[in-house]
């Protein structure tokens, strides 16, 4: 807040100096540039004649795609049943990596602070950054297609998330537990067993959960390249135009995507 004296001799109060009223303005001026040379920029690559076709477009697939081809169920089950192994497994896979990445990332657990962490925190960023259908490309590549390119492609991607989240829960942890355990004579592994880990489980039992959640909507797509699952037979259906196959296969992916949320909403209720 700044006061200007008037001519009358009274005050007058203002937020902003006059500097900083010039900064805001020049800040709003750069900003509406770059939107306007973005728009121009993006104008110039987009076929704006399919743009305005769109909802024509949308209105002859949905056409084709109703009523759901419920007679193809059958060829879904195992697919699903699939894509919910792949899921599961996973989540389970990554969980059992993710715990000692999480114990060595901890400021008040790791060995070292000068060098393991940051390796550890460098696999948890570096896990994080790329995408389940990147991490499947690759490893389709290097083990082949099928379900267990999924499971690994979802277990790599799932790591950096569920060993940021527990590092974090082990840094905010009741330093008094850990004091009066390690005041009686407890070793290390005393002290992380009876000190820590008690204190983390409700942590670690939301993340699995949560994480298993995300993961059942992951999975649906990978099958697009390759990786098994209820999304190979998604693609199959858009490479041949059976638009009414796509829209059961859809809605047995919502099926699949609800109750998962349901049984995670369920057990992170119990839990916390």
């Amino acid at each position: 807040m700044v006061t200007h004296t008037q001519p009358d001799g009274s005050l007058k109060w203002t937020r902003r100096t006059t500097g900083e009223r010039m900064v805001r303005w020049f800040g709003w001026l750069v900003g509406v540039a770059v939107f306007v040379y973005a728009w121009n920029t993006i104008s110039q690559a987009t076929t704006w004649f399919f743009v305005w076709d769109a909802p024509r477009i949308a209105g002859d697939i949905f056409g084709r795609a109703t009523p759901p081809r419920w007679s193809y169920i059958d060829k879904l089950w195992g697919p699903i049943w699939d894509t919910l192994n792949i899921a599961t497994l996973g989540t389970i896979i990554s969980l059992f990596l993710a715990v000692p990445v999480a114990f060595l990332a901890a400021r008040n657990t790791t060995p070292s602070k000068m060098f393991i962490r940051p390796i550890a925190l460098l696999i948890i960023v570096s896990t994080r950054s790329i995408n389940s259908l990147i991490w499947a490309l690759l490893l389709i590549a290097i083990i082949g297609p099928g379900v267990f390119a999924g499971i690994v492609a979802i277990a790599i991607r799932s790591i950096g998330f569920c060993a940021k989240l527990l590092y974090e829960a082990i840094e905010e942890i009741n330093e008094t537990q850990v004091e009066a355990i390690t005041a009686t004579g407890g070793s290390r592994w005393q002290v992380m067993v009876y000190g820590i880990v008690p204190q983390i489980l409700p942590a670690f039992a939301g993340i699995a959960v949560f994480r298993w959640d995300i993961n059942i909507r992951e999975s649906t797509v990978l099958g697009l390249v390759g990786a098994g699952g209820i999304g190979l037979q998604l693609s199959a259906s858009l490479n041949v135009l059976a638009w009414p196959q796509v829209t059961l296969i859809l809605l047995v992916i919502l099926v699949a995507v609800v109750i998962g949320e349901w049984v995670s909403a369920k057990v992170r209720g119990a839990i916390i």
